[in-house]
């Protein structure tokens, strides 16, 4: 199993194929104190366990300078999923204080960010003007969503097509279902991230990946 090391944050590492069942029939994300997760299949990755739905590569964002990673993606054909958790508490660091930060970097980015009802509540549709790497216009579609567990903030971003394709959402939003995440008992201030870990048999990349040619 390898990952990429990125200069970027928004960078991802190399892929790793993985595909499993969900974690429990009870409709998610899960808090890991409310699931059993013996004999269970999942991807650890320290403060949160990953179970997609379907065929997907894995890939960790990861900070060059500090080595810490910052979230994982999800990528198919179709689309990509990254995953972020958060410190969080009743009144500070919830899902209506984060929207309107969204919002005003997306416009901030010459985009629009309509919110919409979506099926963990209220979620942002994000359009934002690109550049292909021909140099020709286009447009970056994401749909951002969020759940509010105990003293957490689960935020998931759907990108490409499945953010605007309800047809092709399915798989992205099962795996939304299907995370478990693990808070820890430390005192965290709202909007800290919950840290991330490479899983056990993954090895780290320092250099560029070897290429086919």
């Amino acid at each position: 199993m390898r990952f990429g090391r990125k200069a970027a944050p928004g960078d991802v590492g190399e892929p790793d194929q993985v595909s499993a069942n969900g974690p429990t029939d009870t409709p998610g994300p899960h808090d890991d104190a409310d699931v059993d997760l013996e004999g269970q299949e999942f991807i650890d990755l320290g403060s949160l366990l990953i179970t997609p739905a379907g065929e997907m590569e894995m890939r960790l964002s990861v900070d060059e300078a500090s080595g810490e990673v910052l979230a994982a993606v999800l990528v198919n054909e179709a689309g990509a999923l990254e995953l972020r958790a958060f410190a969080a508490s009743r009144n500070e660091g919830s899902w209506d204080d984060l929207r309107p930060q969204i919002v005003a970097e997306t416009v901030r980015l010459g985009g629009t960010a309509t919110e919409q009802e979506g099926p963990f509540g209220p979620e942002l549709l994000c359009l934002v003007p690109v550049q292909t790497p021909e140099g020709e216009p286009a447009t970056q579609a994401s749909r951002v969503m969020a759940h509010q567990g105990p003293r957490w903030l689960l935020r998931a971003t759907v990108m490409g097509q499945p953010a605007v394709e309800p047809a092709l959402a399915g798989p992205w939003e099962e795996t939304v279902r299907n995370t478990v995440v693990r808070r820890g008992r430390d005192a965290m201030p709202p909007g800290t991230p919950l840290p991330l870990h490479l899983p056990a048999q993954a090895r780290r990349v320092d250099g560029p990946a070897p290429t086919d040619d």
